[in-house]
């Protein structure tokens, strides 16, 4: 279905947007379930619910002049106690999966998506918990330059200058310099850089908005490479973004970033209007084949809201939003499904369908 995606680059990159959710259930023998710690839990809610979690990646595009997330691939997270416990909730096919952190199973899939994608520059867009040496680190061994990432900083990381250069007719002794001078972290350096901020126009979340930012290229030890980082600040608080492309604009690295809430926006859609979250089927292959499905029918939803001529209407009103909606394109496949060019192409069987062990036990009971 990779291949099957109408104009998948974005500036000439693939924008790969990656994250985790997951799954409420209710069945003690569902595949993948444990009491996963939910960060994003309410006061009323537990921060222990029993749910599976799932670590997802999807191609972030832009239809008919908004962003949206078509889901490339999934991986259950299985927590290491589940498999040491050798718990049947952790067992495909009556054997005990292997563990893989969440690190690992991100790598992989997004290697995937290089080894299809193959001349195609990629730029994996995370949270601050993905973008760390442990995704950047195989991957960029595997995939090459080609592949960049685009993340959040943390407050506290530590930042340093680029290194001198050495002369060529240099006679000291010792390999040259890694890292230049120490700058202090992040915090420090938004304080320092607050006064340079530029104004800049960017289409986020729906809109142009003015936003204030300022870029510096540094060293960041956690990845040893160099970085750009792109501080926004707001009127109280402010943000560091940070990319390995240092060829990206200012104005790419926001909108991108900005772009990586539609992947949030994807897994409402697949556990809410798709029904990843109904399905309480207990065996592994069917709950893994359950969440296939569920994803392959999000994203050719998309595919199809991106091939249609006209843009759909938008059903119900809001303020401010005049994009349309993911249902919106439900609405349309349901009508389209249910005209008679469609019955010309996908004829009616005359005969209906009989199940041939409730045929049997009929004729047994006559």
């Amino acid at each position: 279905m990779w291949g099957l995606i109408p104009s998948p680059t974005t500036d000439g990159r693939l924008l790969i947007g990656l994250d985790d959710f997951i799954n409420l259930k209710v069945g003690q023998h569902i595949f993948g379930c444990a009491s996963i710690f939910d960060h994003a839990a309410k006061a009323n809610q537990s921060r222990y619910p029993w749910a599976q979690n799932v670590v997802s990646i999807g191609l972030l595009k832009q239809v008919k002049g908004r962003w949206a997330c078509l889901f490339l691939g999934f991986r259950f997270y299985l927590p290491r106690h589940m498999i040491a416990e050798q718990k049947e909730t952790a067992k495909i096919k009556g054997q005990v999966a292997p563990f893989q952190s969440k690190l690992t199973q991100a790598a992989e899939m997004l290697i995937a998506v290089a080894g299809h994608f193959a001349s195609t520059p990629m730029l994996a867009v995370t949270d601050s918990w993905f973008g760390n040496q442990g995704l950047w680190k195989p991957v960029r061994q595997t995939v090459g330059e080609r592949f960049h990432l685009l993340s959040r900083l943390r407050s506290n990381q530590v930042l340093y200058a680029l290194p001198d250069a050495r002369p060529a007719d240099a006679k000291t002794r010792g390999r040259p310099r890694k890292y230049g001078q120490r700058l202090g972290t992040v915090t420090d350096r938004a304080h320092a850089l607050r006064q340079q901020t530029a104004a800049y126009q960017v289409n986020l979340y729906g809109k142009v908005r003015e936003v204030l930012a300022v870029e510096k290229t540094v060293m960041l030890k956690t990845l040893k490479c160099p970085i750009k980082v792109v501080w926004v600040f707001r009127k109280t608080q402010w943000v560091a973004l940070f990319t390995t492309d240092l060829d990206l604009s200012v104005t790419q690295v926001i909108e991108y970033y900005g772009a990586r809430w539609k992947i949030e926006s994807g897994f409402k859609e697949l556990k809410q209007d798709i029904g990843s979250q109904k399905c309480q089927s207990r065996n592994a292959q069917a709950v893994i084949n359950h969440l296939h499905f569920c994803m392959m029918a999000t994203t050719v939803t998309w595919m199809y809201a991106d091939r249609i001529k006209a843009d759909p209407q938008r059903r119900h009103k809001v303020k401010g939003r005049t994009s349309f909606a993911f249902s919106d394109v439900r609405r349309l496949i349901a009508e389209a499904s249910l005209s008679e060019d469609f019955d010309r192409l996908c004829h009616k069987p005359t005969n209906p369908m009989k199940n041939s062990l409730v045929a049997v036990l009929l004729r047994m009971v006559a």
